[in-house]
């Protein structure tokens, strides 16, 4: 050990230090998925001692969330929803996840995607989707056994291109309908995407995806 306290080489926190661990998580995160990235290979990556990344991000998910520079933990908006029944969680997924982009959130949360989508060929942003903020659902839905993993990624894919499409692209009359009738006609269909007897036809072929 130093003379201050760092392991010889890595480097003491400072200005810059905060965004070069956060470069190096979305690298991680993006290389290696939320799950198998740790803590420590960020540090390592960002050549800092494993507590500054602590002291900077507390937790795994508190650095992943901050990587993505989204102001809120998606996975926490969405909690409520998955206590809902099974039948229910369609229309009230697309309705939180509205709700937070027709927030005080949106450019926010519009530049943050546009970064995601772009960054490491959607890498990273697949992490986000299906391993970080929908996981959860993956088991609430997973009947017939096997389906779970195709209904979410489906889910996910419709989420995505509306987000994309209603906030970043601003095709009009999409960008303009009221929540509660893009709720209408979408929600049926992410419902669909969760429950509907077709599951039964993939569970030899839904062996990709969420781990």
């Amino acid at each position: 050990m130093s003379a201050r306290g760092t392991r010889p080489g890595r480097r003491p926190g400072s200005s810059s230090t905060r965004q070069e661990i956060l470069a190096a998580a979305r690298v991680e995160f993006a290389r290696n998925g939320f799950d198998r990235t740790t803590i420590r290979a960020v540090a390592s990556a960002a050549r800092v001692d494993p507590a500054l990344v602590h002291h900077y991000f507390g937790t795994k998910r508190g650095l992943f969330t901050a990587s993505l520079e989204v102001p809120v933990d998606p996975s926490e908006v969405i909690a409520p929803v998955l206590e809902l029944p099974v039948g229910d969680i369609g229309p009230a997924l697309l309705r939180t996840v509205l709700g937070a982009w027709e927030s005080p959130l949106r450019p926010t949360l519009a530049a943050a995607f546009r970064a995601t989508v772009t960054e490491s060929d959607g890498a990273l942003l697949r992490t986000f989707l299906l391993e970080f903020v929908l996981r959860d659902l993956v088991p609430l839905v997973d009947e017939p056994a096997g389906s779970g993993r195709v209904r979410v990624q489906l889910v996910a894919s419709q989420i995505a291109g509306l987000l994309l499409t209603r906030y970043v692209l601003t095709l009009e009359p999409l960008a303009s309908l009221p929540v509660d009738d893009v709720v209408a006609v979408v929600g049926p269909t992410v419902q669909r995407y969760l429950t509907g007897d077709w599951g039964r036809d993939l569970t030899g072929s839904a062996s990709s995806g969420i781990r």
